[in-house]
Parts: structure tokens; sequence; C-alpha cells
């Protein structure tokens, strides 16, 4: 497969990063030297220094036989206008990152006429994905498939859970009422992540992952320590376009919304089109300010500000204050792998989201969903079995699974199964699979 990244921001890294674990023919533009040799030195990938708007650099690197063309620079217009000079000089398929939701929603332009097959906000994805954090607010991390038959789930261990100690086994053993399957674990001070076993043991602040039907969500909560807390209360720090899409979300869901924003004419502007939310023009680190917009009733504070230590500072006086969510927007992927230590439930990435939902597009197999974990170099698949794939040849202990991988679930006739050994998979399961990057070419031939 042929893909031409445009944009070699973080955006452009992530994907193309998440592309040479495949050996796919990667090529990257960019007018930054510095950033496109940071790629050279770090990822198998061929980079082009240059406009991506130019129809001669386009064709050098061989536009006509693209099979996706991914525009990714900072600018709506810019990744428009390669995205429609792409698809006139023969790319199959085109990809646009923008900033405007309107083209998203209801839009009665058909974009697909003018060359740009799919769009993608990073800054809608992340106010959706805000949403999710809040209505499941005992966990850090969370991914639904098929509208939340089956849930991704991750969680911090503290000495409350029960699981600290035990063997996978064993916890097994010990809650055989409860559904559930460990699929991964991230340990403080170790890179790799882990695809636990029988014999891996939990420790206090393992950040885990488990994959859980819905009718078992509400048992998990005893398991890992934690109680389950219903949110009404939030207060969103920034009224940057996230901030003012997850207000307009959370109240559509009858959340009780406090927006503070600092420049006081977009506050103003903000106060008229959010009918429903209460708009504060400050400083939200002032802390007189969070006190006197009463900080210690809220639920979740939100911080969304164009600053990622703003919003980590403010998440952690949240905190101190009794808030029980914080969730902080931050620009710097490094943040993401340090969330566990700093104190904060949930750091999330714009760009990482975009990336991770752009990477299906490239996907092989009859994938239906697929999403990143944060604190973790790793991916969430849902594959569509089709009728002579690999994996049906067998149960699951014969299959010869890459121990890199893991099954978390499979949906059945819109029923949740549990993927344990003796299971077979069927033509037409719905498959839910968790894979590090080293065996995601495995696990693909697998569902071919």
């Amino acid at each position: 497969m042929k893909i031409i990244i445009a944009g070699a921001g973080d955006v452009g890294y992530h994907l193309a990063k998440l592309l040479s674990y495949e050996s796919q023919d990667t090529y990257v533009i960019d007018f930054d030297g510095d950033k496109l040799e940071y790629l050279n030195n770090h990822l198998d990938v061929i980079t082009k220094k240059g406009d991506a708007t130019s129809i001669k650099l386009l064709k050098e690197v061989g536009i006509s036989s693209a099979d996706l063309l991914i525009a990714v620079t900072d600018s709506q217009n810019t990744n428009f206008t390669i995205s429609v000079i792409g698809k006139s000089l023969g790319a199959k398929k085109t990809i646009a990152r923008i900033d405007n939701p309107e083209f998203l929603n209801d839009c009665e332009v058909d974009f697909s006429k003018f060359g740009v097959d799919f769009m993608i906000s990073p800054q809608e994805l992340a106010a959706n994905e805000i949403k999710m954090l809040l209505n499941q607010s005992s966990f850090n991390d969370t991914v639904e498939f098929e509208r939340g038959l089956f849930n991704v789930m991750g969680t911090t261990l503290s000495y409350k859970s029960p699981l600290v100690d035990l063997t996978v086994k064993e916890a097994k053993q010990k809650f055989s009422n409860v559904d559930f399957i460990t699929i991964a674990i991230k340990r403080e001070n170790v890179a790799q992540t882990i695809i636990p076993r029988g014999d891996t043991t939990y420790r206090i602040d393992d950040q885990v992952y488990f994959s859980v039907p819905n009718y078992s969500m509400k048992d998990l909560y005893p398991i890992i320590g934690k109680k389950q807390f219903n949110i009404k209360n939030v207060m969103i720090l920034g009224g940057s376009s996230i901030g003012e899409k997850t207000a307009r979300n959370l109240c559509e869901d009858n959340f009780k919304v406090k927006l503070i924003e600092k420049k006081r004419e977009h506050a103003e502007v903000l106060a008229e089109t959010l009918g429903n939310t209460l708009v504060i023009n400050g400083d939200g680190r002032d802390l007189e300010l969070l006190e006197e917009e009463n900080i210690r009733e809220m639920d979740a504070f939100i911080a969304v500000t164009g600053n990622s230590e703003t919003n980590i500072m403010s998440c952690l006086v949240a905190k101190s204050k009794g808030v029980k969510k914080t969730i902080a927007l931050v620009e710097n992927m490094d943040y993401i792998d340090i969330s566990q230590t700093i104190g904060i439930q949930s750091l999330i990435n714009k760009k990482l989201i975009a990336a991770s939902n752009i990477f299906k597009h490239i996907r092989k197999g009859e994938i239906l969903e697929l999403a990143n974990l944060h604190n973790i170099d790793a991916e969430v698949f849902e594959f569509e079995v089709q009728p002579y794939a690999r994996v049906t040849k067998a149960p699951i202990r014969d299959l010869r699974f890459p121990r890199e991988a893991i099954f978390g679930g499979i949906i059945r006739n819109g029923k949740a199964l549990m993927a344990y050994g003796s299971m077979q998979i069927k033509r037409g399961d719905k498959v839910i699979v968790f894979c590090l990057p080293e065996a995601i070419a495995t696990v693909e031939r697998l569902f071919d």
C-alpha cells in the first residue's frame, strides 16, 4: 500500500510511526527540514522537503499510484488544496484534517465531489472523548465497541483493589462470577507494555486495561477498588473550540456546566452561543476565582486551554480541592506517558486521537473500529470475521496467536461473548483484539 502524508507534525509523525512497523510504502512531505531529518533518523519512511500543494512535487513522489493521501498540516485550507490536487492527479483516497466542525455536521456541501473523501476534526474527536470519559467516571481511559456492547476500560490500581498481589489466573478464580479479560498492563518505570498471561501479577500503581461486556461493567468497580459516582456539575477551563464543543455536548445530556474564558470578547460570544452554559470571564489560574465559583462542589474539572502546563497545574489544583474527576488536554505527547505519576486521572491529546482515527483507513482486513489507548503504544481493533478467515479454522487456544496480542471479546448476533480458549470464532463475528505494533501484521493475516 502506497501512502503519502502531507505534514510532519505530531499527527503526521504518529501516523508515520504506526506505518513504519508494517513496512508500508510511506512518503512524508513537509517544509521543515529538521522534522524530516528526525523522521529519517527514527522511522523507515521516505521524506520529501517542499510544498505538498505543488503538482510537480506530488508527481515526483508518485501521486498517481498512491492508495491514500493524508493531508494533516496545521492549515485546514492547505489540507483541502492538497486533497483536491492529489485526487485530480490519481490518488485513490484522500483524507483531510480540518478545524471547522461545520463541515462534518449536516453539511450541505458534498466535499467528495471536489476530491476530499474523508475529513477529520481533532477538536471534535477530543470533545467526544471527554464526554465518554465523564460517563465512565472511575476510569481514566475508555473505548466503546458496538455502542457499548463491549468496552475497553483503563484504570490505575490502588492499594484498595483486591487484585493487587494476585496473578491473573488467581483473579479469574476469585472473581469467577464477573466476566472480564485483562488485556494490557502498563507498569511504572517499565517501557514495555505487558500483555498479561496467567502468571502475571497485578501491582499497586499498575495502569490496567480490561475488556468488559456491558452487563459486567457495574461488577468491575469493586474489583478495581473504586466506587461508581455520577457526574453532574462540570467546570471547563478554556473557551477553545474543544471547550465550546464539550460544553455543548454536556449540556445536551443535562450536565450543569460552567466555562471559564480569559478573553472578555470571546467570553461574551460564548455566552451568546452556549445558552445553557454559565460562561465566566476570568483567569482560571486564579485560585480566588475558582473558590468563588465553588470549585469544591464540582464533580469534574476539564482544562482545555492552549497551554499544556496550565491545564495540568489547574487540574492538580482542582484535585486538591476535592474534585473527583480531572481531565487535561496536552499538546506534548510525552506527557501522556507520565499521566500515571502526576495525579491526574486523564490526559488527552487531540493529535493522537486524530491519528488513531485516521489510521483505521489504512488497516487491512475488515476492520470496523480502531482505537489507541492513551498510555501505551498499541492498538485495539474490532474485526469483522470473513467466511474463510484463518481465525475460524480452530478454537482460540489452537490458533498460534502471537504473544504480543490478546483477544478481548466476541460479538455474535448482537450478544457479547467472552473470548476464552475453548471458543471457536465464526464467520460474521465481530472480534476485539488488543495488539502491540510488532504483532499487527500477523494478526491481520489471521483475519484476512
